[in-house]
């Protein structure tokens, strides 16, 4: 059995702005195989990279929002996940403290 990658060519229509875009790149192969990869490996976790959510996917994203709030980190500006306050003071959920971000651990 052979070990060899195979590989295709894969063509898409590009028009107006992003034709003009691409053609000023001096290596537009390599700009795209990359950009691909970049976008693959940073696909939302929750809708698969589909760009929105079922009604399922809602549901959960719902129940999550009812605790959890989305900020920005102070220190690396990033948006975030923290639990909601209550009785003005920071949620002490066991789930919630493995999964949530954490500002003084942040960008060590």
């Amino acid at each position: 059995m052979s070990t060899e990658k195979k590989s295709a060519v894969i063509t898409f229509k590009a028009e107006g702005k992003m034709l003009e875009a691409l053609n000023s790149i001096p290596n537009r192969s390599e700009f795209i195989r990359a950009a691909l990869l970049n976008a693959l490996s940073e696909t939302c976790p929750l809708c698969g990279g589909a760009g929105f959510l079922n009604a399922k996917q809602r549901q959960h994203w719902e129940n999550f929002t009812r605790q959890h709030t989305v900020r920005h980190c102070r220190k690396c500006d990033a948006l975030t996940f923290e639990c909601r306050e209550e009785s003005g003071k920071k949620m002490e959920n066991r789930k919630c403290k493995n999964h949530c971000h954490k500002e003084e651990e942040c960008c060590q």
